[in-house]
């Protein structure tokens, strides 16, 4: 199942975690346990912010991927299922009959 996992990063922890390192740290370890296929970096409510989607059908996954973030960088995170157009338009599609 493909997932969409959102994290925020809170100003002052955000800026300490440059200085020490941690914050490179704490992405890579994410980045390396998740492998996902695509990770993108922005600015929400005035936090660094960024979304990763993945595919897993672990749910045991999810305790190893967020604790970096949590432990390191006091990051708020959501994790949601989402599907591709293709995937979504089939459903839709079959509902329909």
């Amino acid at each position: 199942m493909h997932m969409m996992l959102k994290f925020t990063i809170p100003v002052v922890k955000g800026n300490q975690a440059i200085k020490d390192g941690t914050m490179v740290k704490a992405l890579d370890q994410m980045i390396d346990t998740l492998q996902p296929e695509s990770v993108y970096f922005f600015v929400e409510d005035g936090k660094r912010a960024g979304i990763m989607i993945f595919e897993t059908s672990d749910a045991g996954l999810f305790a190893k991927a967020n604790e970096p973030l949590f432990a390191a960088l006091d990051a708020a995170i959501d994790i949601t299922p989402v599907v591709e157009r293709e995937v979504l338009k089939k459903s839709l599609v079959s509902m329909a009959k």
